[in-house]
């Protein structure tokens, strides 16, 4: 008897991971994501990656508000009688009584390596906390958030020039990949889970926008990991005559001046240790991405001006 097996994800993340699993034969008999979500002027109605990729490889989806007291959607898993669920960044927690309906259980591809950052958001607050490696983690789920035993961890560099976007692509590809080996031993009995040692669980909780605002008494090195672990959204911030401005690139530079203070004529800020952050790419509220270049031809962020932590 061929083999069901159910997808639960909703972000880009996801997506080459269930593209991997459709093009290399494996039966994906539906796939769950989170519903369409509004725009923030309510005139445009945004469907998940998933969805869009679901509909475009025409792949059953549900896409239910919540699993929490639904018994529409267990009835309709119980009879599916499913042999397993790979759940990749769903956005729900998955409800006890629906972890026993396949035959080998919900497994969950997490970016990170476990049991170090749990939780919503890993690949953010790796890259803020500097760390050297990350990684992605096969774990079957349980009740707890993120703590159920793993199977394999495969890890990457993490180099302190990268974004959350890049590091995120590349841990997508590499879980497409490795995803595919697993998914045959799960199935076939083959892959031991091994628990984890919970008493070095670190959580990666979720991202608020005012995390993003800069101060300038900071390491220099911990700017820069906020610019790129906040980067593309919500990103990192400072404010300068009420207007609030966000910095996408940026690099270590060696400016010396006031803390705060505008120390070259292409937007060099001095930081402490005689260190300065040098911003390669900058957009002010309401406008467009800019190279450093054409934003200093129009602003009125000179060298010497200062730029406060409030």
């Amino acid at each position: 008897m061929a083999k069901k097996i159910i997808f639960m994800g909703t972000p880009l993340f996801a997506v080459p991971i269930l593209k991997s699993l459709y093009q290399n034969g494996f039966p994906i008999s539906v796939v769950y994501t989170q519903p369409p979500q509004k725009s923030h002027r309510g005139q445009k109605i945004n469907k998940s990656p998933i969805q869009g990729i679901s509909e475009t490889l025409n792949i059953d989806f549900r896409s239910p508000q919540s699993l929490k007291n639904n018994n529409e959607e267990y009835e309709f898993l119980k009879n599916l009688n499913a042999d397993l669920a790979i759940v990749v960044a769903y956005g729900q927690i998955i409800p006890k009584n629906f972890l026993s309906l396949t035959k080998k259980g919900f497994i969950n591809i997490h970016a990170s390596i476990l049991p170090k950052w749990r939780g919503a958001a890993p690949i953010q607050r790796s890259i803020m906390n500097l760390d050297t490696e990350t990684g992605i983690s096969i774990m079957k789920i349980n009740e707890k958030l993120d703590s159920g035993p793993i199977s394999n961890i495969y890890k990457i560099k993490l180099d302190q020039d990268k974004n959350a976007k890049e590091v995120s692509e590349k841990l997508s590809l590499l879980a497409a990949d490795k995803i595919l080996d697993n998914v045959d031993d799960i199935l076939e009995g083959n892959l031991n889970f091994v628990d984890q040692d919970h008493s070095k669980a670190t959580y990666a909780k979720k991202i608020f926008k005012s995390e993003g605002q800069i101060n300038w008494n900071d390491d220099v090195s911990k700017i820069i990991g906020k610019i790129n672990g906040l980067y593309p959204s919500p990103g990192a911030f400072f404010n300068f005559n009420g207007e609030r401005y966000k910095i996408l690139k940026a690099e270590i530079g060696n400016g010396i001046g006031k803390i705060g203070e505008v120390v070259s004529s292409n937007l060099e800020i001095a930081c402490n240790n005689n260190k300065s952050i040098k911003i390669l790419e900058i957009q002010r509220e309401g406008k467009k991405v800019q190279k450093i270049g054409e934003f200093m031809l129009g602003s009125h962020i000179r060298k010497g001006s200062e730029i406060s932590n409030v």
